[in-house]
């Protein structure tokens, strides 16, 4: 209430200044002159009748029939639509308005006029999203039949996914067995393929596999999660835990999704997850194209006028899921994915480590540099190693093979490459016997080949597969000894490689 009363009495019967008028009462001195300037045009009087009452007296100086016919023609409607487009304000849609109409209302009135007519909407319409800005993602609390296994009849609950634009609040939703992570990342993705374009934020809840963990101020968001926002260049703003208001357009989609869509489905028990979307489509068709209560148009009119043009364009190949694990070294330098085990450089042992893994491609990453990749190995506790990633002691062992320890060992002879082949033979792993075949080529350095050629055949022939024997003949010179005849009077067996014979000391 205007103090109309106190302004007049002030300046007729007190005969008060302007500005003192402006001091007593706290407003401005221009604000008293205009008043006083009102009273006069409506040929008021000072003592006032003692009949008239606050309200009239301010209604005799600020009549309101004025004002209201200056905005009964602007069309709010057009004003509410018109703010959700980027970068349009208030300010400018005013300017509009008074080159029309240059004799309408000021700035001020317009801005407050316009902030009651949107007070009048439903919460959810009355949220100030600008086009193509916000996406926000939840779950529906209800879920709906779907058969499992035909020939037992078991049935499972499928969950629904439901995603709203902030600005058009146009709607999608699909069906997914669960609401974990890779069916999480699939639906983000055929939103954006519904929608044809990308927003610049998605706001989730704080389910699980978006967020790790919630926090007010630094949520710390999945990295698969993430990985795929950077893949679309979008920005995940997770709504603050237990703050329904943060994501009130999805809270709305999700309950008309329920009475529009599932509601009309309650009674139905699907045979599969894909017929279960094929008719949950025509219907979110329908929800879409249903006009608005109190707005003109619907959520496709809405989103085709304002919103579809400010979606960001999808990039040209579609996003393939992968995971993200962080991990660490041991000092074989091999990190496990899925009970396969992947190499990397011998100098990130016990470093974190994050990997970047789908059905195809194994990425180490190490403070966000790829360190190492490998193709994906689904062989249980098996090892995949680059040899690059190993020390220099470690390469100079993985270079040895059975094809090329053997191809040396027929240089040195015919008896030499039977006795390494006869060694690696021997083992349950070729690799095992490695050592003792290359320590036995190595004492050509020593020996000579031809000596070593010697010793091989005595070894051959007594049955002394193994390095220890080879050294032992050729430091007794025994290689130089003619080969013993065969005996038919052998005590003892002499093919195992732990027992030598009566021969070998001939």
């Amino acid at each position: 209430m205007r103090k109309v009363r106190e302004i007049l009495r002030l300046r007729f019967d007190c005969g008060c200044s302007y500005q003192a008028i402006a001091k007593s009462i706290g407003i401005s001195s221009s604000t008293a002159r205009d008043c006083v300037n009102r009273a006069k045009a409506a040929n008021l009087s000072w003592p006032l009748s003692s009949e008239l009452n606050d309200e009239q007296l301010e209604m005799s100086v600020y009549p309101p029939s004025e004002k209201i016919n200056q905005r009964r023609d602007i069309e709010w409607s057009y004003i509410h639509k018109e703010l959700k487009r980027k970068h349009v304000t208030l300010r400018l849609l005013w300017g509009e308005y008074k080159e029309q109409d240059p004799q309408g209302i000021g700035y001020s009135q317009f801005c407050d006029t316009y902030r009651k007519w949107r007070n009048a909407l439903d919460i959810w319409m009355r949220q100030p999203h600008k086009a193509g800005e916000r996406l926000f993602v939840d779950y529906a609390g209800q879920t709906m039949s779907v058969l499992v296994n035909k020939q037992t009849g078991e049935v499972g609950e499928a969950q629904i996914f439901v995603a709203t634009l902030g600005a058009s609040n146009f709607t999608y939703t699909e069906a997914t067995w669960t609401q974990t992570l890779p069916d999480w990342i699939k639906s983000h993705v055929n939103t954006f393929e519904f929608f044809e374009g990308c927003p610049e934020i998605v706001v989730p809840d704080n389910l699980k596999s978006g967020v790790h963990r919630s926090h007010l101020y630094e949520p710390d968001v999945n990295p698969t999660y993430q990985d795929m926002a950077s893949y679309y260049g979008v920005a995940i703003i997770p709504a603050r835990a237990n703050t329904p208001k943060d994501k009130a357009k999805v809270e709305n989609g999700v309950q008309q999704v329920e009475r529009q869509i599932l509601a009309k489905l309650r009674n139905r028990t699907f045979l599969s997850l894909s017929e279960l979307n094929q008719a949950l489509r025509p219907l979110l068709d329908e929800l879409n194209q249903r006009p608005f209560q109190k707005l003109p148009g619907s959520r496709l009119s809405h989103f085709q006028d304002i919103e579809k043009s400010a979606l960001k364009p999808l990039p040209t190949t579609r996003y393939e899921y992968a995971e993200w694990k962080k991990v660490k070294a041991g000092f074989n330098y091999h990190i496990e994915i899925d009970k396969h085990f992947y190499s990397i450089p011998f100098t990130l042992i016990k470093k974190d480590l994050y990997v970047r893994y789908d059905t195809k491609i194994i990425e180490v990453f190490y403070q966000s540099k790829r360190v190492a990749s490998h193709i994906r190995n689904y062989s249980a506790y098996g090892y995949t190693t680059d040899s690059l990633h190993m020390p220099k002691a470690h390469q100079h062992h993985a270079e040895w093979t059975p094809e090329r320890i053997a191809l040396w060992a027929r240089k040195m002879g015919e008896a030499t490459a039977q006795l390494v082949e006869a060694i690696m033979a021997s083992r349950v792993h070729p690799q095992q016997g490695f050592r003792s075949c290359v320590g036995i080529l190595r004492l050509a350095k020593s020996y000579g080949e031809d000596r070593l050629e010697s010793a091989c055949r005595r070894a051959l022939h007594i049955g002394a597969h193994s390095y220890k024997s080879i050294e032992s003949i050729l430091k007794n010179k025994l290689d130089q000894h003619p080969l013993p005849s065969p005996s038919s009077d052998q005590a003892l067996p002499d093919s195992h490689a732990y027992i030598r014979g009566q021969n070998y000391f001939e």
